[in-house]
């Protein structure tokens, strides 16, 4: 057998085995391309199972949010209805701090009280108090807290929603007038702005993809919130809705509205400077000034007389 035909069939058992190679890779790369792909978009918790899921979650999610419900639900059944609606109302007007309802803020009235009842009866020993007022003392803390908090978190909330108002509003009309429809408009203002009511519009738009009428959505925002401002822009927007009236003018008119009242609030508080300062005044640099007048006066008259 010569040389030649030696290299050819080496030649030819080499392209057999590449393209015995190729067609066998050619059959499984799409499978393993097509595993490999979709392990992109798969879940961390698609090969786990519900105890490892379930203890991956949050402290608070496991143990203590379940907890408070329980205890909520058993104390909304011996409070009034009004009582635990009002505050619904109020936790709605904080904006759902930490996801709470009624019923987990009940519970956790009564825990915060037995907690720190406790723990003062203990301080009030350890001092030689009566240890009665020590459980007076911190049930009337643990109980009130709550509510005064969020009461604080209520007024931050809306004062924030109020100062963020006409800048949202601005964006809002500028956005409109340019060509964008309401909703891609509000969609900027959330992108540009990240505050209370920016989050709110965010809530109004998840709403509206879910189907929920425009409408009955910035209504419910509205009410949710509890600014008079906020009310009165989205009962312009309904009503304009309701009647055909161009969107853009509507929101030119409450924007130069917006900045108006802005300004009389500005006006009315620099107004009341004068009267805020009258008591610092009265108290820390009016003393001050009499000593510098009539101190050496006194002294003077003080050896003199004597």
């Amino acid at each position: 057998m010569s040389v030649d035909a030696i290299l050819v069939g080496v030649l030819a058992a080499v392209a057999v085995f590449f393209v015995v190679v190729g067609v066998t890779s050619r059959n499984t790369a799409p499978v393993d391309l097509l595993d490999a792909r979709l392990a992109v978009y798969e879940a961390p918790e698609a090969n786990q199972t519900l105890a490892q899921i379930e203890l991956s979650r949050p402290f608070s999610e496991r143990v203590l949010r379940p907890f408070f419900d329980r205890i909520g639900k058993r104390l909304a059944t011996l409070q009034p209805r009004d009582r635990a609606q009002k505050m619904q109302i109020m936790i709605d007007l904080a904006g759902r701090p930490l996801g709470i309802n009624a019923a987990s803020l009940m519970a956790i009235q009564v825990v915060l009280a037995v907690v720190l009842g406790l723990a003062c009866i203990g301080l009030a020993v350890l001092l030689n108090f009566t240890w009665w007022l020590g459980l007076l003392f911190g049930a009337v803390i643990g109980y009130i807290g709550p509510q005064y908090l969020l009461k604080r978190t209520v007024s931050a909330r809306q004062k924030e929603i109020t100062l963020a108002l006409p800048n949202s509003l601005d964006l809002l009309t500028i956005s409109v007038e340019a060509g964008l429809g309401f909703d891609a408009a509000l969609n900027r203002v959330v992108e540009k702005f990240d505050n209370a009511l920016s989050r709110e519009f965010a809530f109004v738009l998840n709403e509206i993809r879910l189907g929920r009428p425009r409408q009955e959505a910035l209504e419910e925002m509205g009410k949710r919130s509890g600014v008079p401002e906020l009310n009165a822009f989205i009962q312009a927007l309904v009503q304009s809705d309701q009647l055909g009236v161009g969107i853009a003018r509507v929101l030119r008119i409450q924007s130069d509205e917006l900045r108006r009242r802005r300004r009389q609030r500005a006006e009315a508080k620099a107004q009341q400077a004068s009267l805020k300062m009258l008591f610092p005044m009265v108290g820390c640099i009016f003393p001050t000034l009499f000593v510098i007048l009539l101190g050496p006066p006194a002294v003077h008259l003080l050896f003199h007389v004597g």
